[in-house]
């Protein structure tokens, strides 16, 4: 019995099909989901998210959020997540300068300090993400 993924966002659904497994990032480390897991609500902390199926690994990078996981099927519900594939690394790593640029500059407010650490954490998960997309070819 395969496993039914479903991975929305705000804006759209990223990921809808049959799995099977699942590695999401929890918020108190990676969780793997086969079929037939045990009921369990989570929160995810933002990271890379992986989808097997059929031999093949697809990776997501995911942005927090939460994840209902039930025997057959799991849906996650995200504020952003996005494919490798749809990942553009030259922007990724300008924004990952820019927020560390703004960080060593040593930001006028706390919100701004938060602003920036946030955008350095989304830019090196996309990297991640990226960069592993380009491994397992």
């Amino acid at each position: 019995m395969p496993l039914h993924l479903e991975v929305i966002t705000p804006e759209r659904q990223v990921y809808e099909d049959d799995v099977d497994m699942v590695i999401a990032p929890g918020s108190e480390g990676y969780l793997g989901i086969l079929p037939h897991h045990a009921p369990l609500f989570t929160t995810l902390g933002p990271g890379e998210f992986r989808v097997k199926k059929g031999g093949v690994e697809q990776a997501l990078a995911v942005f927090g959020g939460f994840m209902d996981v039930r025997a057959d099927r799991v849906v996650v519900l995200t504020e952003a997540a996005e494919h490798a594939e749809e990942i553009d690394s030259g922007r990724a790593q300008e924004a990952r300068d820019s927020a560390r640029r703004a960080l060593a500059a040593g930001p006028a407010s706390a919100a701004e300090e938060a602003r920036a650490r946030a955008a350095l954490q989304r830019a090196l998960i996309r990297l991640r993400v990226s960069e592993a997309r380009r491994r397992r070819r």
